[in-house]
């Protein structure tokens, strides 16, 4: 079999190296950070089946204004950083027309209603299935207009076959006691789950891994070198080569992207979280709050409040005024919270279409890219990473993935 490199020791990295292992391959991982050490640490920690409605909707052309100068709004642009920004902007508009969103949608439901079987085989022989918690994902609108407002999106789930129950007031409060009653209505997702802490998880994956064989090299990769051949890592403290590539590195993909022939719009979208220590049984279940754009998650440590939207960079400093909203929201949705910890901030591969990129490089064939899985690197790491044995076996893949290729840009 072959040795394969995988770049990257997120849900993603994590998930290629375990089919690739599966396929026979001997896998070396480079990751500087060790397991979790971008996005997948932070993350909501939810199997979200049902997220097949991208950030790039129609809606954004009506609520731009709010956006960009709302003090509420959970998304943020900071201006210095706008010019930068700008074209990534304009596509990020683009895909937003009717047609497009609507082919994005279609595109993601597809993978989706798949995600499950990148992850049954996987939490059986690794043994982390204890990780798991089978509650049922709700989503909740706080008022009848945000509730219309969330029929078109609703509508086509179900077209694209993804099943929820709409819950009135009081079935919200019957199922989550604590919530404060200002809520509408609410969306419960068949099939979605969460984990007790997604960081454990890799880092058990990742021992796991190890135990069976995994090669970690905890050094960073600065240039690529691929031919039909081979391809070389080469770094500050190593020149290897291997027979194939997996890059799941996330947002830092890009440049090692571009060394294997691939201009990819890929941009960091900037997301934070809260952690309330001690709340965990407040809630039983992933409860996400549409207009305030995040997630409340009962999780091992406490209950992680996760998300909002910030364009501004890889910069370290967080914006306080996020901070402010998640906490402020948080407390208007749990009346019985107490004081946050811990602020958080992690950097999503997004890109300007809302699809991920898995496939082939330009370059060489031996370089296989899966990243750019904006809001769902967990829910899709088990099926991206099987993809990516699949391209590497040089198997027929189940799923169309032309729509997913980089050089689709």
């Amino acid at each position: 079999m072959a040795r394969v490199a995988v770049i990257g020791a997120g849900f993603v990295g994590l998930s290629a190296a375990y089919w690739l292992m599966r396929d026979g391959h001997q896998v070396h991982l480079f990751e500087p950070h060790g397991a979790a050490g971008g996005a997948s640490f932070g993350n909501a920690g939810t199997f979200a089946n049902y997220a097949c409605i991208p950030v790039n909707n129609p809606s954004v052309f009506r609520d731009l204004p709010r956006y960009l100068f709302s003090a509420q709004s959970p998304l943020r642009v900071r201006w210095p950083h706008l010019p930068m920004l700008a074209p990534w902007l304009v596509r990020f508009l683009w895909a937003s027309t009717p047609d497009r969103y609507t082919a994005t949608a279609t595109a993601l439901s597809q993978l989706l209603a798949h995600a499950q079987s990148g992850y049954d085989a996987l939490l059986a022989e690794a043994d982390l299935q204890h990780f798991v918690r089978p509650q049922e994902c709700l989503y909740l609108y706080s008022s009848a207009a945000a509730f219309e407002g969330a029929r078109d999106t609703l509508q086509l789930r179900r077209h694209l076959g993804i099943a929820s129950d709409i819950l009135d007031a009081d079935a919200i409060a019957s199922l989550e006691p604590q919530l404060s009653p200002i809520f509408h209505r609410g969306a419960l997702f068949k099939g979605s789950w969460h984990l007790s802490d997604p960081a454990a998880f890799l880092h058990a994956l990742l021992a796991y891994l190890q135990r069976k064989g995994l090669a970690l090299h905890p050094l960073a990769v600065t240039r690529v070198q691929a031919d039909a051949q081979e391809v070389r890592l080469l770094g500050p403290e190593h020149d290897s080569v291997y027979d194939h590539l997996a890059l799941c590195a996330g947002v830092h993909s890009k440049t090692l992207a571009a060394q294997c022939g691939d201009d990819v719009p890929l941009q960091a979208e900037r997301g934070y979280h809260l952690m309330f220590p001690g709340s965990t049984s407040l809630i039983s279940r992933p409860v996400g709050w549409a207009e305030r754009g995040f997630y409340m998650t009962p999780m091992a440590q406490g209950l992680r409040v996760a998300g909002t939207v910030e364009l501004a960079g890889l910069g370290p400093d967080m914006h306080p005024g996020l901070l402010e909203l998640l906490n402020f929201a948080s407390h208007r949705a749990l009346p019985a919270l107490g004081a946050p910890q811990a602020p958080w901030l992690g950097f999503r591969p997004t890109l300007p279409d809302g699809l991920p990129v898995l496939g082939r490089s330009r370059d060489s064939a031996r370089v296989v890219y899966a990243f750019g899985h904006q809001h769902i690197g967990l829910t899709l790491g088990g099926l991206s990473g099987r993809l990516v044995a699949d391209l590497v076996g040089d198997r027929p893949s189940a799923l169309p993935l032309n729509a997913l290729r980089a050089q689709r840009f």
